[in-house]
């Protein structure tokens, strides 16, 4: 339970705080519940849309799940997409060593630039786009268990990239997470993940195969491999992760997430 309240005060802006001190084998450990709290970020996102489909169109559904998944995560992963997004964008000049530094710098600037703002709306209407398109469809089980589960996929895809990465700063709570992180906590998130993503299986109506749900299930190793990439980019571009880039991997995920999603009610349901 310690695990899971330092993963929602890690993630979220909800008010919780664990008893007692707080070591960073503490906070190294949350990350293996990271999917736990997609979870109860998803609950919040599935009321909002059950709540408003008898009222509202699906373009103004899509806006206020959005809004609610911003709100809830404080906007501290749109911030660490833009930032990260300002880094990369730092020209090149010829010093590998005095570039990083460079980007570095820039990524822990405060203001943001415009490449991070063109970031951050292209990311936001790309997600506007694809929870519109996936709620064309009726407002069955299925689809309501494909919102519930956007935000599961998303803090998934963070535990793999944090284990197999390496920390681009000696200090900060992304070096904290990434240098005790270990084999058993990608292991338990996934089981999480796995466990969480078979509600699409009891969300499935009767005669569909298991081939269906499989190939939705094809999503998990997705994020892995997303996380792979990121956490190969990041080394190369900035030596390692950083919280902002945690963040910017969360964001797209997310877009992975719902793009696989709408391919899959398309040519399933």
């Amino acid at each position: 339970m310690r695990s899971i309240i330092l993963a929602i005060q890690f993630l979220t802006i909800i008010p919780v705080r664990p008893v007692g001190d707080v070591t960073e084998k503490d906070i190294a450990r949350c990350t293996a519940f990271f999917p736990v709290v997609g979870a109860l970020q998803g609950i919040l996102l599935l009321v909002a849309a059950v709540t408003m489909n008898a009222i509202f169109p699906a373009d103004i559904i899509s806006a206020f799940i959005i809004a609610a998944a911003i709100l809830t995560n404080g906007g501290f992963h749109l911030d660490g997409l833009a930032d990260s997004f300002d880094a990369i964008a730092v020209k090149s000049s010829g010093n590998a060593v005095s570039d990083r530094e460079r980007r570095l710098a820039v990524m822990k600037d405060s203001s943001t630039g415009a490449i991070g703002v063109v970031a951050v709306v292209t990311v936001i209407l790309f997600k506007f786009a694809l929870l519109r398109n996936v709620l064309s469809f009726p407002a069955t089980p299925v689809v309501l268990s494909v919102i519930f589960l956007m935000p599961v996929f998303s803090k998934w895809t963070m535990v793999p990239a944090i284990h197999h990465g390496k920390s681009a700063r000696n200090s900060g709570l992304g070096r904290i997470l990434i240098d005790d992180s270990s084999s058993w906590q990608v292991f338990i998130a996934a089981v999480l993940a796995v466990l969480f993503f078979g509600i699409i299986l009891a969300a499935l109506p009767a005669g569909y195969s298991g081939l269906q749900a499989l190939l939705f299930f094809s999503l998990l190793p997705a994020g892995y491999f997303l996380a792979l990439t990121t956490v190969a980019f990041c080394a190369w571009r900035f030596g390692g992760l950083t919280g902002d880039t945690l963040g910017a991997l969360s964001e797209l995920s997310e877009i992975l997430y719902l793009t696989g999603s709408f391919i899959w009610l398309r040519h399933s349901i």
